[in-house]
């Protein structure tokens, strides 16, 4: 009965390395297609500034995750020792960007005007990636557990990332999002008012997917156990 059951824990084992290999490769090479795609076929043949480009919070993240995907595919496949606490806050930093990134756009950019954007790349990078990510988190949980101070940690990025597209914005007159655009968000204390929503909600989603992590990693070890 014992040997049974290992075999057995041993088949759902290598069935859940396969798939996690698959479905991580398969979605970093969509998001990458569909960010190279754009910037292709859409930023250089149009003229389109390649630095603006780059500073779409969409595109960071999609290309982050996409490292995150194949990094986490290649461990599995050398199959590496757990990861250190940086690589899986690395990890789930990446989760919160892009899932932020749907959220953001399916709530508050969707029905606006989101440019000359090809339809397929806007479904990918917006709502078929992002579902991905957390769906990788869930499933493939993290095998360490982490600190709540990650949660800070991952505040980091979308922090600088604001004040650097602000500070851009009034030099270059380019804002890669209409809540940064004093013009259009009623001024520079609509743009704080903006600011302010956008960190919160970044910093309770930062903590759902923390809390869903650490709760995954000891249902996980239960498991192993």
């Amino acid at each position: 009965m014992t040997r049974a059951r290992t075999l057995s824990r041993y088949r759902v084992h290598m069935t859940s390395r396969v798939a996690s290999i698959v479905f991580r490769l398969f979605f970093a090479v969509l998001s990458l297609s569909a960010v190279a795609w754009q910037f292709f076929a859409g930023t250089v043949a149009s003229g389109f500034s390649i630095l603006n480009f780059f500073c779409y919070f969409t595109n960071l993240s999609n290309i982050l995750i996409s490292i995150v995907f194949i990094v986490s595919a290649v461990r599995v496949i050398r199959r590496r020792a757990d990861p250190s606490e940086t690589l899986v806050s690395i990890r789930g930093g990446a989760v919160v960007y892009i899932v932020f990134v749907g959220i953001v756009f399916n709530t508050i950019l969707a029905a606006g005007d989101i440019g000359a954007i090809f339809p397929w790349v806007n479904v990918v990078v917006h709502m078929i990636v992002p579902v991905a990510g957390l769906v990788d988190w869930i499933i493939w949980a993290p095998r360490r557990r982490l600190p709540f101070r990650v949660t800070l940690w991952w505040m980091i990025w979308p922090v600088v990332y604001s004040v650097f597209s602000l500070v851009r914005g009034a030099v270059s007159g380019f804002y890669p999002y209409p809540f940064y655009n004093p013009a259009v968000s009623g001024g520079y204390g609509g743009v704080a008012l903006w600011c302010i929503g956008l960190v919160a909600g970044f910093f309770v989603l930062a903590v759902a997917v923390w809390a869903i992590g650490n709760a995954r990693h000891a249902r996980a070890a239960r498991v192993r156990t």
